[in-house]
């Protein structure tokens, strides 16, 4: 094997559907406005990589590639005259909406120079912590690989509230990622990859592999980027590859510039192992992607029959409910303590919890209905969380896949 092939990272050259994320800031003008040429330019990357025959022993077939872009709230605030980013909701989302479709119209048109077709896919996290929901996003999701298209995924920004955001599309990235089983995810932006300090700071130098939190113990990581018309910073790429690690899904975090050598399997940035193993289900979505709108409190009983049998939440084991959520809201479960120990989705309202708490399915059945014979949390709608908050732990059942 020739010296150069000693050199690529295996699991990146071989990677037949991959998942690339790229920042605002690596996308637009100083001023706010879309850069064609920087479009462009990682278009060219893309296509590129797609047309490159499949590497020996890879397993056969042609490359997919799903784009998750921020940029459509950056390309819409010169159209609309403002000169930063708007802090209220409202005002991000009529940027959104004019910015959205240049985003979409400058991809159509830089990918098809190559013959390539792009679909636009916009998700919010409660259009994918759902059951009915997860399975829709996927079938599109892959039936779009499948007729050959590049999906260019992006937050719904011009409809979703405070509520159902993701928070930034780092972390949008790593769950499509887990969403579409990719074998891959490349995060780029406009720095080349993680440092173990300022990268503005002599002495501080690039950290090449992580393969796991032990290798980022005592490291300062910045939480802001250098452009300003983005949401995330280091912090937030972090986390994301820290998600889709732990999903079984090896990522690259490096600079929109070195994309090519990225894909190419070169040894720039920083790569993170694997360091849990795929799995296919939306109890991730439901971990990283939900914000409760409410909480269950369990007794101990109900606390170790979640926790250690992973059974369904009963109402007997209800000691209390916090909080004003619908059926089918996402919900945290606590013990007695305040400590939340799961999350899931609820099938009552919170109205109807109060009379519910202590009591058996079978006298509430008989009392109210068989509508009430029923758990109040099923275990296929159900994740455990670690000591770091939203970090799942539970098997995907069967009803996820």
């Amino acid at each position: 094997m020739a010296a150069a092939e000693q050199d690529l990272r295996p699991d990146v050259r071989d990677a037949r559907r991959i998942v690339v994320k790229i920042g605002s800031s690596s996308l637009t003008t100083a001023a706010g406005g879309l850069d064609a040429d920087r479009v462009d330019a990682l278009v060219d990357v893309i296509a590129r990589h797609l047309a490159a025959p499949a590497a020996a022993g890879s397993g056969g077939g042609g490359k997919e590639l799903v784009l998750v872009s921020s940029g459509a709230i950056a390309a819409g605030l010169a159209p609309l005259g403002l000169d930063r980013r708007p802090r209220d909701l409202a005002r991000q989302q009529a940027a959104a909406s004019v910015g959205q479709g240049l985003l979409v119209a400058r991809y159509t048109a830089s990918f098809a120079r190559y013959g390539r077709r792009v679909g636009q896919v916009l998700l919010t996290s409660d259009d994918t912590s759902r059951r009915a929901h997860y399975r829709n996003a996927y079938r599109t999701l892959d039936q779009l690989l499948a007729m050959g298209a590049v999906p260019i995924v992006n937050e719904n920004d011009t409809v979703a509230t405070d509520e159902i955001r993701f928070g930034d599309n780092d972390r949008l990235a790593a769950l499509v990622a887990h969403l579409v089983r990719a074998d891959l995810l490349v995060l780029l932006s406009d720095v080349d990859g993680l440092y173990d300090g300022d990268p503005t700071t002599p002495g501080t130098s690039l950290i090449r592999e992580v393969r796991g939190p032990d290798d980022l113990a005592g490291v300062e990581i910045g939480s802001a980027g250098r452009a300003g018309v983005g949401t995330g910073g280091m912090v937030t790429k972090v986390e994301a590859a820290d998600i889709a690690a732990a999903a079984g899904v090896p990522v690259v975090l490096t600079s929109a510039t070195r994309a090519a050598d990225a894909l190419a399997g070169r040894p720039v940035g920083t790569y993170f192992h694997r360091t849990g193993r795929r799995s296919a289900g939306r109890l991730l979505w439901l971990a990283h992607a939900s914000t409760p709108r409410g909480a269950l409190v369990l007794d101990e009983g109900a606390v170790r029959a979640v926790v250690e049998r992973r059974t369904s939440l009963l109402p007997a084991g209800l000691a209390g409910v916090e909080g004003d959520f619908s059926a089918g809201d996402p919900v945290e479960l606590k013990d007695v303590s305040g400590r939340a120990v799961a999350r899931g989705l609820v099938n009552f309202d919170a109205r109807e919890i109060p009379r519910l708490i202590g009591r058996s399915t079978r006298d509430l059945a008989r009392e109210l209905g068989p509508a009430y014979e029923r758990e109040v949390v099923h275990r296929d709608d159900l994740v455990l969380l670690r000591r770091r908050p939203a970090e799942p732990t539970a098997e995907h059942s069967a009803r996820d896949r």
